[in-house]
């Protein structure tokens, strides 16, 4: 490639430079934006296949600004290896575990669409291929976000069986302005559920404070004197045979530990595919009609919140997995067009 003008539309990428890139340098900056190792950044510069606003750059000192294009030929990177042979795309391949999808990613933070079965830290019995390791690996800078260095950069998770967004920062400053406004219940979290039963009301809201169930530590409870909790949910579709059940949308005014989960248990209508809350006789009908699905059938779809440094209102989608959809598609159903929250 001779590096005279941009490559064919499909194998370049198109990054516009937010204003926290302001001022910094062309291969730094596309190393954030890009999710690349710095050298493998700058070698892309170095080839001559970087390009700000349709013009090829020579050196990655250039500086950037805000709301320029910055495009770059990553066919080689795309592949999985970069010139070294290490792997810069996948670093949880080598514990074969799930890896996340990075939506979208600036000096700030990252937003990710995190599969199923994968667990956000490193905790008892998941020392490795966890969420946050496979993130420091592409962003070394993630682990001065603090609070600590088993969860650097976290502010919330998703439980293993839980698919959809999370956004994790990147600078201690991201993460205690994206704390507070999860402490402010100001971000916005919209849920997709499949649960068991028809679920009579069009709409409504669970209210019920949650807790650790005193009989089963390891399960939470609705419990008298627990944690406040408020879960709004509107009902899409419903089915009867071969598995009564109810797609429902969820918006989250607090973020407890298997808050969806629980309030729907609670309620009489415990998400399909999860064991842990529903009785025998649910659990072993799901697993009969939907043998595939094999976890709770509980997406992340919608999320929202300020950028902690620009102060800009930014919103992501996560499309349905593979998994979910096919569950629905057995049963007749399909999933609900969302609106903004």
């Amino acid at each position: 490639m001779t590096g005279s003008g941009p490559p064919e539309r499909g194998e370049r990428l198109h990054l516009t430079v937010p204003a926290a890139l302001e001022g910094e340098r062309v291969d730094r900056g596309l190393a954030l934006l890009a999710g690349l190792s710095r050298a493998d950044a700058s070698r892309v510069v170095a080839e001559g296949r970087a390009w700000v606003g349709g013009t090829a750059i020579a050196v990655g000192s250039r500086r950037l600004r805000t709301g320029e294009v910055l495009e770059a030929d990553l066919a080689t990177e795309a592949a999985g290896t970069s010139a070294d042979g290490a792997d810069r795309w996948v670093p949880a391949a080598a514990n074969g575990g799930p890896q996340a999808r990075v939506v979208f990613v600036d000096a700030d933070l990252v937003v990710v669409d995190k599969p199923a079965g994968l667990v956000v830290h490193p905790g008892a019995g998941n020392p490795q291929g966890t969420l946050v390791q496979q993130l420091t690996a592409l962003y070394p800078d993630m682990v001065a976000a603090g609070p600590d260095g088993d969860r650097p950069g976290i502010v919330h998770r998703l439980d293993k069986g839980t698919s959809g967004l999370m956004v994790v920062a990147r600078t201690a400053v991201a993460r205690e302005a994206l704390v507070r406004q999860m402490a402010a219940r100001s971000t916005e979290r919209r849920y997709l559920a499949l649960v068991h039963g028809q679920v009579e009301a069009d709409e409504g809201v669970i209210d019920a404070p949650l807790g650790r169930s005193q009989s089963q530590r390891v399960k939470m409870a609705v419990v008298q004197g627990g944690r406040s909790a408020r879960t709004h949910y509107r009902a899409y579709q419903r089915r009867g045979d071969p598995l009564p059940a109810t797609v429902v949308a969820c918006t989250l005014d607090t973020g407890r530990t298997h808050q969806v989960r629980v309030h729907f248990a609670a309620i009489g209508h415990p998400v399909v595919g999860d064991d842990r809350y529903s009785k025998p006789s649910l659990a072993a009908l799901a697993r009969r009609v939907l043998p595939s699905l094999g976890r709770p059938w509980l997406h992340a779809a919608q999320l929202g919140f300020v950028h902690p440094v620009s102060g800009e209102l930014i919103r992501f989608s996560a499309p349905l997995p593979p998994d979910l959809a096919e569950s629905l598609a057995v049963l007749g159903l399909s999933p609900p067009t969302l609106g903004a929250s």
